[in-house]
């Protein structure tokens, strides 16, 4: 099977979306022909390793069996290049562009999921140019979290302890995101992730939580999640009922999203018992020690086989979709 890995991107996830693909590409097996698309931080594309222009890359997409994009942040994750696939008529796996869209945008994810009866942490959306009120200040307390709503790995994301702190909280946060930012009270409580895995006979599982501890920084920031600073207890030690309602809601927000392949769920727990949905990640992290692999591989699907029963997700869905006979740049 001819599969390329897209992998790179001009977003401020680059170096974690090389490290997700080197993982892919190691653990491929031998009945796959790999092709290594790589874009740039400067937008300039290549294919193993040498430079190309954007219709030489088209044209080496279509010629794909399947394309695993294992892109990260705007410009990949977001539905971008979901769409350039769609329009090749190549299957791909993972999520499609509006699930993808949806998940990436913090403050759509919490509308959709919201109206579908799941819990959800509660905050502030403050567009270009709006301000937190007093009465927002008031009635969110402190300690508020402030994140782009369109970016992944923590990127921009400040714990406000003191309102003087908001001002320089907001202007790294749309440095991520000019567009719109969220600002969040604090959710004491546990936090835990969920990975949702559909099979290739349509089958949607979720794996055992994941409980992150934090042990360096105050809260998973980017460099707890890259640089060591955190424990992943999996599974978590939690009452069976509590297991139970985390995996039935992490499968809820997968179907509410028009998800298919894999999502990974983030919740945290309160003393209350009741989950509270933090956000979504329409594509994890994929080195082998990720979340979701690691949550996969305690439930007895190994690396390799996670990526096999992802690729062969895929082919089923451009088939039943009738994807894969649209023509787009000539398929070869």
């Amino acid at each position: 099977m001819r599969i390329a890995v897209l992998f790179g991107g001009r977003s401020g996830e680059h170096e974690v979306s090389r490290n997700s693909a080197a993982s892919i590409i190691a653990n491929l097996g031998d009945a796959y022909a790999v092709t290594e698309v790589l874009i740039g931080r400067d937008g300039q594309w290549h294919v193993d390793r040498k430079p190309v222009n954007f219709g030489r890359a088209l044209d080496v997409l279509a010629a794909q069996d399947v394309v695993f994009p294992a892109l990260h942040g705007p410009y990949g994750e977001d539905g971008t290049v979901q769409a350039l696939l769609e329009w090749l008529g190549v299957p791909y796996v993972g999520n499609g562009v509006l699930a993808s869209a949806a998940g990436m945008d913090k403050a759509v994810t919490k509308t959709l999921l919201a109206a579908d009866g799941l819990r959800v942490a509660g905050g502030v959306t403050l567009r270009a140019g709006d301000h937190l009120e007093p009465d927002d200040q008031g009635r969110l307390g402190l300690p508020v979290f402030v994140k782009p709503a369109r970016a992944g790995s923590s990127l921009g994301v400040s714990k406000v302890t003191a309102w003087w702190q908001l001002p320089e909280a907001l202007a790294l946060a749309r440095m991520f995101d000019p567009g719109k930012v969220l600002v969040e009270p604090a959710v004491i409580g546990r936090e835990v992730d969920v990975a949702v895995l559909e099979h290739p006979d349509g089958r949607v599982e979720a794996g055992p939580p994941l409980e992150i501890t934090v042990t360096g920084a105050g809260f998973f920031d980017y460099d707890a999640k890259y640089a060591g600073g955190a424990r992943f207890q999996i599974p978590a030690k939690l009452h069976p009922s509590t297991t139970a309602a985390l995996q039935d809601a992490a499968i809820r927000a997968f179907q509410a999203l028009g998800c298919r392949g894999l999502i990974r769920v983030d919740f945290f727990l309160p003393d209350d018992g009741e989950p509270v949905l933090n956000e979504v990640n329409t594509f994890p992290g994929f080195t082998s020690a990720s979340q979701y692999p690691q949550i996969w591989q305690r439930a007895g699907i190994s690396y390799p086989e996670l990526l096999d029963i992802l690729i062969a997700g895929a082919v089923r869905t451009a088939g039943t979709s009738g994807r894969s006979a649209v023509p787009g740049a000539a398929r070869r």
